[in-house]
């Protein structure tokens, strides 16, 4: 195994801490683990395999945890890791591998996560490789401290549960509540139909929204009417792809981001709203499921066309808070409760103080989130 600490190529008074690269030419694991801060906690960012993960992007989306635990509250710092996959190579090879490998930083400098292709099968094969129950949340919820020959009833909580996606629908009813929507009736697209998508849709129909544009990397679909949960419910225990969904129109990536719609909800991929389809958005709320879904001067650009921005870190944070539940040892229910109680507080502290003072509501998240990493940093005395 070959693991070097490298140089860092991104850097200023907030970190990184650690920049790891790790090579294993017998398996093929080609992999990058980024610590961006631990003044607040152990630094916690979940897992993501994919063909053309990047450096930067590990790096942008490790700062962007920073952010996101320090609004939030919780004592973790940011961190992310990046795992280059194919879809062909063996996962579980992969997982254990890099997780040997990064050993020595886990769980006292990073705590391993779900993100992009893992989930709560990969945590399980990740604390198995280290040997260490709190070197990374989003277990299974079946599989519990006891298998490490501990008493108690500490069981997983996998993202599975829809953390993320019902934390986003909290945020998109407080969004709303600031803006003066009703959130029953409002028109909503979503962007992204994986874990995040689908609960967020879930809990958003649950609250009276009419759904009426969703989309995945298959296609999009559009039903003015708003989808029926119980066929979507059906379609997603199926795990098809949206283009095979038949109540609805298709219609191309161009037409979905046109839509008329009160509030537009980016739940997939990086840089999924750039120069290609940011004059085409007419929504009045963008709520930031996916991590980094726009880079900060286009979200500048629609900010000052008058759209109300829930940034992504404020957001999708309740998957980041479930994490901190799981580390505590809580069950699902005070997880929810918990993921509640802080993402409405944020939302609504920073889209009434960006409203207040025409400020966009990243730079007062980015504002709060600083100010207390740096008063933890000065009681730490590491700046």
């Amino acid at each position: 195994m070959n693991l070097i600490k490298q140089d860092f190529s991104f850097h200023d008074e907030w970190g990184p801490e650690h920049i790891v690269r790790v090579y294993e030419p017998k398996s093929g694991l080609q992999g990058i683990l980024v610590v961006d801060s631990t003044v607040l906690g152990p630094s916690k960012g979940g897992i993501r395999m994919a063909a053309n993960v990047t450096e930067e992007e590990v790096f942008r989306l490790a700062r962007t945890m920073t952010w996101k635990n320090a609004l939030a509250g919780i004592p973790f710092g940011g961190a992310k890791a990046g795992i280059v996959w194919n879809g062909k190579r063996d996962k579980k090879t992969l997982i254990q591998a890099f997780a040997r490998a990064i050993k020595i930083y886990t769980p006292r400098k990073y705590i391993a996560g779900p993100d992009v292709n893992t989930g709560e099968r990969e945590m399980q094969w990740f604390v198995e490789a280290t040997g260490n129950w709190r070197s990374a949340t989003g277990k299974p919820a079946n599989y519990c401290m006891s298998v490490f020959g501990e008493r108690g009833e500490k069981c997983g909580i996998p993202h599975e549960f829809g953390s993320t996606g019902f934390g986003v629908a909290k945020a998109t009813r407080a969004a709303a509540e600031v803006y003066g929507l009703d959130i029953k009736g409002a028109t909503v697209a979503i962007h992204g139909f994986g874990n995040v998508g689908t609960f967020a849709f879930q809990y958003l129909t649950e609250m009276g929204a009419k759904v009426v544009a969703i989309a995945d990397k298959s296609g999009a679909i559009l039903n003015e009417r708003g989808f029926d949960r119980r066929k979507i419910d059906k379609f997603i225990e199926a795990k098809k792809e949206l283009k095979g969904y038949s109540d609805g129109e298709n219609i191309i990536e161009k037409e979905f981001w046109n839509l008329p719609v009160d509030i537009l909800i980016p739940a997939s991929v990086t840089d999924v709203i750039n120069d290609s389809n940011k004059n085409s958005i007419q929504a009045k709320v963008i709520v930031e499921a996916g991590n980094i879904p726009m880079r900060e001067n286009i979200e500048e650009e629609l900010f000052k066309r008058g759209i109300l921005i829930v940034p992504d870190f404020v957001a999708n944070a309740g998957g980041v808070i479930s994490s901190y539940a799981e580390y505590r040892g809580y069950n699902p229910k005070w997880m929810f409760e918990l993921v509640e109680r802080k993402i409405i507080r944020s939302a609504k502290t920073v889209l009434e103080k960006s409203l207040k003072s025409g400020v966009n509501p990243r730079q007062i998240a980015l504002e709060i989130a600083k100010e207390r990493v740096r008063k933890a940093a000065l009681k730490r005395k590491v700046i």
